[in-house]
């Protein structure tokens, strides 16, 4: 496994006593929400296993039982590689399929590539995702816990391909629940508005300047761990997480 950290080889090897032996995965790690929920879960004990491109020299992933693994999501033969590693030595209780790519403007607007950039993101990988850890989870009666979108529950002009994508994970962990859950599986859809992050990238648009019109990303984080605690024989499936009030900001869009 490639997971950046050679430093840590002897670590992950030997030390599956922290937070119980269990462990959770969170992809798009490095940065906005998928690094919060990662520092997170790090807090309460498990050993977290962050995918991402690239990890910057950034103090939270040298702390123990945090372990990045650098990965391009869409090499499937790779990411499959690193799980199966995972899996070899921990017990996987938790997935956060968090990673996630927006593109925004009129339809007509985009190319081919990053309307496929999108839906391989933002829908195949944690479907694949899914697909390689469900066994683990129904072993461990686990969490499988999708970060999608309020654009999943709503028409999104300006955003067809991107709210698409994020409605059709949400279907997805719908579904999955069903299917799974008499195995104790808890299949669970996070569905955040407006956040500080750096989803906006691609657009002309960002979150406002006042603090009531957008999300932290340690908002849903902590809205992670809240599903985390429930009792048992109880699961929550969805979560909608919205600012106060409604409020966007233009920006220059930049060229990609």
């Amino acid at each position: 496994m490639d997971n950046g950290s050679t430093r840590k080889s002897a670590a992950i090897a030997t030390d599956a006593s922290c937070g119980n032996g269990r462990a959770a995965i969170v992809t798009g790690a490095s940065s906005g929400i998928g690094r919060a929920v990662s520092e997170r879960l790090g807090g309460m004990g498990y050993e977290v296993f962050g995918f991402g491109r690239e990890f910057a020299d950034e103090p939270l992933w040298e702390k123990d039982r945090m372990h990045p693994v650098v990965c391009d999501l869409l090499d499937t033969q790779k990411l499959c590689g690193c799980v199966k590693s995972i899996q070899a030595q921990y017990a996987v209780h938790v997935l956060v399929n968090n990673a996630g790519v927006g593109y925004y403007g009129l339809h007509e607007e985009l190319n081919p590539q990053k309307i496929q950039q999108m839906v391989r993101t933002n829908l195949e990988v944690p479907m694949i995702l899914a697909q390689q850890l469900l066994r683990d989870l129904k072993k461990h009666t686990g969490y499988l816990i999708q970060i999608a979108s309020v654009t999943a529950h709503k028409t999104n002009p300006h955003g067809c391909a991107y709210g698409a994508t994020k409605a059709g994970l949400a279907s997805f962990s719908a579904s999955l629940f069903e299917e799974a859950r008499k195995y104790g599986v808890k299949a669970v859809t996070i569905s955040p508005d407006m956040t500080k992050s750096g989803l906006y990238r691609n657009a002309d648009f960002c979150e406002g300047d006042d603090a009531d019109s957008y999300l932290l990303p340690e908002e849903t984080a902590a809205a992670v761990e809240y599903v985390l605690c429930q009792r048992e024989g109880m699961a929550i499936t969805d979560l909608t997480l919205r600012p106060q009030r409604h409020q966007i900001k233009r920006q220059i869009k930049k060229k990609t």
